[in-house]
C-alpha cells in the first residue's frame, strides 16, 4: 500500500512540473518551437485556446492568398512571434492539405512559419452560442450584394468574443506590438474602424456589438455591420470627442486608438502607399499600417525595385513575401520559346 501511495505521489509531481513547464513555455514564447507534436494536427480551438491569437479572416473562396494578404499575415507572426497568428479561409475544407510543399506559393510560404496556422473558415460553427446563429440560419447569402464582408463582420466578432484576441484586415501590415488589451482604432475622430480591434474572450462590448448586428441588421448599406457598427456602439459607452494630437483616448477600460496608430495614411490618399517618397515617413507613432485595400479598384500592386513606400514596407516587415514576389517578377519575365 505505502509503494502504491509513492507511485500515486511521483505520477502527481510528474504531472505537476508538466504542468507547470508546459505555462512556462508558453510565456516563454518556446510552444512553436517546442511542440510536441506537428502543428498541422492542432485543430482550430486547440490553437485558439492558447489565447491572445492573432486573426486574419478570407470570406471568398480564393486558395492563393495574393502578396498584400500573405504579407499582413507574415508581418503578424514576425511581430507577435510568441502568439499564434491564424488565417481562416472559406475556400479551405478539412481535406485540403496545407504544408511546406504546397502547390500554392503563398501556402507553402505561410506554412512554413512556425506560429502561422491556416484553418477553413466554417461560420455555422463559430456562431454556435452567439446571438449571430439565428442570423445565420435565416439570412440567404445569395440575396446578400455585400455578403463576402457581412460575413467577415460577423466571423470576427464570434471568434473575439469567443477566444479573445486581435483581429487584423488582411491589408493589414504590422510593424511593431499592440501594447493594449482591449481597444477599437479610430479611423478618424470620432469614427471607429472594424478592420483591427483587440479583446478578450467573452467581452460584453463584443457580446452588445453581436446583438446590435442583428437587431440593427441591413446587408444593403456597405458597414452597417462593420464600422458602423463599432462606431455606434462606442457612442452608447462613450463621449467621443475629437482627437487634439497624437494621444489616445479611454472609456469604460476601453482604449480608442489614435488614427494615427493604424491610418496615417487616410483613406482618400490610399495611394499614396503605391507612390515613390522624397522622403519615406518614419511611422514612430503607429503600431501598424492599413493599406485600404477595398478602395484599391485599379489593384495597384508591389512592384520589385519601383522604389514606392509599399515595397519599402515589404522588405522591411515581410522580407520572405517580398523575395517571393522577386522570383515571381523573375520567372514572367524569362523569355519563352
Amino acid at each position: 500500500k505505502a509503494r502504491m501511495l509513492k507511485k500515486i505521489h511521483i505520477c502527481l509531481c510528474f504531472f505537476f512540473v508538466s504542468g507547470i513547464l508546459y505555462e512556462i513555455s508558453l510565456l516563454s514564447g518556446c510552444f512553436f518551437s517546442c511542440m510536441p507534436m506537428p502543428k498541422h494536427f492542432l485543430t482550430p480551438e486547440q490553437v485558439l485556446n492558447l489565447g491572445k491569437s492573432i486573426i486574419f479572416l478570407e470570406t471568398t473562396e480564393r486558395l492563393e492568398p495574393p502578396p498584400l494578404v500573405s504579407c499582413s499575415v507574415e508581418s503578424a507572426a514576425r511581430i507577435y512571434q510568441d502568439r499564434p497568428v491564424i488565417l481562416f479561409m472559406k475556400g479551405l475544407t478539412n481535406d485540403t492539405v496545407l504544408d511546406s510543399n504546397s502547390s500554392y506559393a503563398a501556402f507553402s510560404l505561410l506554412s512554413s512559419m512556425k506560429n502561422v496556422f491556416l484553418f477553413p473558415l466554417q461560420m455555422e460553427t463559430i456562431f454556435q452560442e452567439t446571438p449571430l446563429l439565428q442570423w445565420y440560419n435565416e439570412v440567404d447569402p445569395e440575396e446578400e450584394k455585400n455578403w463576402v464582408h457581412v460575413s467577415s463582420d460577423a466571423s470576427r466578432l464570434a471568434l473575439i468574443w469567443k477566444y479573445g484576441g486581435i483581429y487584423m484586415d488582411t491589408d493589414v501590415i504590422s510593424i511593431r506590438p499592440i501594447p493594449e488589451g482591449s481597444f477599437l482604432a479610430a479611423q478618424k475622430s470620432r469614427f471607429s474602424s472594424n478592420g483591427i480591434f483587440g479583446f478578450p474572450a467573452r467581452h460584453k462590448f463584443i457580446w452588445d456589438c453581436m446583438e446590435n448586428f442583428v437587431l440593427k441588421y441591413n446587408g444593403n448599406i456597405w458597414g452597417n455591420q462593420g464600422p458602423f457598427l463599432m462606431t455606434r456602439m462606442l457612442k452608447t459607452i462613450c463621449n467621443l470627442t475629437d482627437f487634439e494630437g497624437i494621444e489616445d483616448h479611454s472609456c469604460q477600460n476601453i482604449s480608442f486608438l489614435n488614427p494615427q496608430r493604424f491610418y496615417p495614411i487616410p483613406y482618400p490618399a490610399w495611394g499614396r502607399y503605391y507612390d515613390v517618397w522624397d522622403k519615406n515617413p518614419d511611422f514612430n507613432h503607429s503600431y501598424a499600417l492599413h493599406l485600404w485595400n477595398f478602395m484599391n479598384r485599379n489593384r495597384k500592386a508591389v512592384v520589385a525595385g519601383s522604389n514606392s513606400l509599399a515595397e519599402k514596407l515589404y522588405k522591411t516587415y515581410c522580407p520572405t513575401t517580398y523575395e517571393d514576389l522577386i522570383k515571381n517578377a523573375e520567372l514572367r519575365d524569362l523569355p519563352s520559346y
